[in-house]
């Protein structure tokens, strides 16, 4: 978890030992091997699906320009697929990773290998299980080096740390899902919540089960900060220490001290750490943050910065997070993301939009005679609950394959109403099926995604597979297209692959659909995704050679 930065010399602790990065290009090889292993957590062992016996999963370090190829053999009882979050997969979809929308998953004694190129892209990225709830054990760090010879935009670091955020159940995460589907309620919450897998000593059983880093004095550390948790945003903080931020979604930031983050399900964000404090032994913290009158699991994951020559028996002290309901440090921290818009990294904005998109978030229930209640919860995007389908939409689009899904996904709500305003109980009907929306190759899009107060008013990280986005403007209650427009940040928004829809709120992004392909767009909580809070977008080929869906690789698995 730990690397030396100087040279690009890097120690990946238990994973590869020591090695070089050569200079140029290279093809980097790996085996991912899908098992299950007993693994102690909380006082209790559980079995749990890893990759290559571990959690978390292996981090993958690569450098902009690679080719990789990660062979992935399922030998776990459940149906596996791997996405790796916020690789664009330039026309090649095939590699993105959700069952059912890029690919067919794979099944247990079977293999498929994912085969792409790093493009343009530098920073801090994952991956997961896109299938199920099995991204709670099956994730890892995707750690994109710059091209040789290229420094980063910011001090450079001593040493380098990844931190995964997470999320751990006493129980079986997917019996507990089932429990709460046959209920028609959503499923128990989560125990603890971890860093690096670990829940730190404020849980019992925990004292060996924490994460820890050592530093020292007077030297700046890289934190590669990743919200692998299932169901909740975090707010994370160093005690005594200030964090600041140069990379979110693995585009590079104006920097700005802060003495905490707010990080969402499927973001990244790096911050700097100057080891400036008297040595000692400090707490890092990770906490949810909840502004909506929903209950959580509020316990808060610790793990520890120790100062090097300081005894482990030295107390650690707590840091002072943001309230869980801090609604105006979530507002004003994420005001302060802007991209950093240099000539080498430069923010284009579409400044002119060819579609405007208006898709409101929502709640429901539908009758379900054979749950317990006999009510089941739906969401929806525009009053629509999609439902997978039983062959990838992909495979469908470049076969032809008819009667998969249909393109005639609204472009806004069937029903305007007062979004916002006070909890709307009634069941508006909501409808269910598979349908996505068609977009031109190189067209510019605007899609304003809309809180609504259908049951209830809750905010939503938003994940685009395929492309990153620039986040032109977000503001509490209904958008208002005449005058919110006006407010947009059209020079330097912060640009990324996931983003939060305020709790009552709205949220605009603006991005070229310049990569063909079918793309998935779902909340990351993966809660709301399994009530049916997603879409896609089929990404129409463009007029050139290279325009098109690359066609796809020898092993395409059958559904």
């Amino acid at each position: 978890m730990a690397r030396v930065v100087p040279g690009f010399t890097f120690l990946f602790f238990g994973f590869l030992g020591l090695i070089s990065i050569p200079a140029e290009a290279a093809i980097k090889n790996y085996q991912f091997d899908i098992q299950v292993k007993n693994v102690s957590r909380l006082c209790h062992a559980k079995p749990i699906v890893t990759v290559n016996g571990r959690f978390p999963g292996p981090t993958i370090y690569v450098r902009e320009g690679d080719r990789v190829r990660i062979n992935v053999t399922n030998h776990a009882q459940y149906n596996m697929s791997i996405h790796w979050h916020g690789l664009k997969q330039y026309r090649n979809g095939w590699a993105d990773g959700p069952a059912y929308i890029t690919q067919c998953p794979i099944q247990t004694g079977n293999s498929y290998t994912y085969d792409f190129n790093v493009t343009g892209q530098r920073g801090t990225l994952w991956w997961h299980a896109h299938i199920l709830w099995l991204r709670a054990t099956v994730h890892g760090a995707f750690v994109i080096m710059p091209k040789p010879g290229t420094p980063f935009p910011f001090p450079q670091p001593h040493q380098e740390f990844e931190l995964l955020l997470g999320e751990w159940w006493h129980a079986d995460v997917e019996e507990v899902v089932k429990q709460g589907t046959n209920i028609g309620l959503p499923p128990n919450m989560s125990d603890a919540h971890t860093i690096n897998g670990k829940p730190g000593p404020l849980f019992p059983c925990s004292e060996k089960h924490t994460f820890a880093i050592e530093v020292e004095s007077g030297k700046t550390y890289l934190l590669r900060i990743i919200n692998a948790a299932l169901n909740d945003e975090l707010f994370f903080a160093i005690a005594g220490h200030n964090m600041t931020v140069v990379e979110v979604d693995a585009v590079y930031t104006k920097p700005f001290s802060t003495q905490a983050i707010l990080i969402a399900p499927g973001q990244t964000t790096n911050v700097l750490v100057q080891a400036n404090q008297v040595p000692g032994r400090y707490f890092m913290a990770a906490r949810p943050y909840m502004d909506a009158p929903l209950s959580i699991d509020n316990k808060t994951a610790a793990g520890i910065l120790q100062y090097k020559g300081i005894p482990n028996t030295f107390l650690p002290t707590l840091p002072q997070l943001p309230a869980p309901n801090d609604t105006e440090f979530a507002l004003s921290y994420n005001k302060k993301l802007r991209s950093l818009n240099t000539p080498r990294y430069p923010a284009n904005v579409p400044l002119k939009v060819d579609r405007n998109l208006f898709y409101t978030v929502g709640f429901g229930k539908n009758s379900c005679p054979t749950c317990l209640n006999g009510t089941k919860l739906l969401a929806s995007l525009n009053n629509i609950s999609f439902v997978m389908p039983q062959v990838a939409l992909l495979q469908a689009h470049y076969f032809n394959v008819k009667g998969v899904y249909r393109v005639d996904f609204p472009d806004r709500p069937p029903i305007p109403f007062n979004y916002t305003g006070a909890p709307l109980t009634a069941n508006l009907g909501t409808a269910i099926g598979t349908r996505i929306s068609k977009i031109a190759f190189n067209s510019t899009v605007e899609l304003v995604l809309q809180d609504t107060n259908l049951l209830t008013v809750e905010s939503h990280p938003f994940h685009l597979h395929g492309y990153n986005f620039f986040v032109v403007g977000t503001g509490i209650g209904n958008f208002d297209p005449v005058k919110d427009p006006a407010k947009y940040n059209l020079v330097d928004p912060v640009e990324r692959n996931t983003v939060g829809v305020p709790t009552g709120g709205w949220t605009a992004i603006r991005f070229r659909a310049d990569n063909p392909g079918v793309w998935f767009l779902h909340c990351h909580l993966e809660l709301h995704t399994s009530w049916g809070l997603k879409t896609a977008f089929v990404v129409e080929d463009g007029p050139g050679a290279d325009q098109s869906v690359l066609p796809p690789p020898k092993d395409l698995l059958p559904c």
